[in-house]
């Protein structure tokens, strides 16, 4: 048994050391191979750059139109309210005067 268990715990400790081995480097890429890809990334960095701006420009704009809109609407509804409490103002006069003018005619 003891045998056994000296020979599993070697085991165990020689796969331990043999995982932790540092893997080959990779052969390096011939420098021809990588200036067409270098100018590849390049377009498509430029390409990418492009469609953002107009992103942000698109985006922009239509911030720009909410922001007008929501202006717009604010004025409006301002002006709606204005107009209601002139509305009610007179309404509450012309009550007033009525009940005046009753109470003048009213027999007494």
């Amino acid at each position: 048994m003891n045998k056994l268990l000296a020979t599993l715990i070697a085991g165990l400790f020689a796969t331990s050391v043999f995982a932790q081995a540092a893997a080959p480097a990779a052969p390096a890429a011939p420098s021809a191979m990588t200036a067409p890809a270098a100018k590849a990334d390049a377009k498509e960095m430029k390409i990418d750059a492009k469609a953002n701006a107009k992103e942000q420009k698109t985006d922009a704009t239509a911030n720009a139109k909410v922001a007008d809109a929501k202006a717009d609407a604010t004025a409006t509804k301002a002006k709606a309210h204005h107009k209601a409490i002139k509305t009610k103002a007179k309404a509450k006069a012309s009550s007033t005067e009525a009940k005046a003018d009753a109470k003048e005619a009213a027999p007494k």
